[in-house]
């Protein structure tokens, strides 16, 4: 008995067999992308065991809802519809609008340095000299936007 015969004696056992290799892939590839495919082995594994179907079909089946599981996920598990309960986490100048922070280097023609904690960040804004109190209204990249605290 040949590795061919033996897996052809599986039948539907194949499908669950691919399945465990997809979601292993999964875990070793980045990404989320055979899981879907996995999951779709385990449902016509599970079809294939519960009904007759020719191999034939099983394979349609197969591609049929590996398709149906993919854009199910594309459209309701996408990261950009997930919130994020800190949206500026990975923003680190927005994380600061707000903040009154001190004039390090003087601002002159509408560019200076200020300090915020222990970091000198580059700054845009009216004039201030060094010392000023300023406010932190929005960002331009990596660079502050400012303008005059009026306590």
């Amino acid at each position: 008995m040949g590795l061919s015969e033996f897996f052809w004696n599986l039948g539907a056992w194949n499908w669950f067999i691919v399945a465990v290799a997809l979601f292993a892939l999964e875990s070793v590839v980045p990404g989320v992308h055979f899981v879907w495919f996995g999951v779709a082995a385990v449902i016509v594994g599970g079809l294939g065991l519960t009904l007759d179907i020719a191999w034939e079909w099983q394979l349609i089946t197969f591609a049929i809802i590996s398709c149906i599981t993919v854009f199910f996920a594309r459209r309701y598990a996408a990261p950009d519809i997930t919130a994020s309960d800190q949206p500026d986490l990975n923003v680190r100048a927005e994380q600061y609008v707000g903040r009154v922070v001190t004039v390090e280097e003087a601002i002159s023609g509408g560019r200076g340095k200020v300090r915020v904690g222990d970091t000198v960040w580059n700054a845009q804004g009216s004039d201030a000299p060094h010392g000023a109190r300023v406010r932190i209204t929005g960002t331009n990249g990596t660079c502050l936007l400012v303008e005059h605290a009026f306590n």
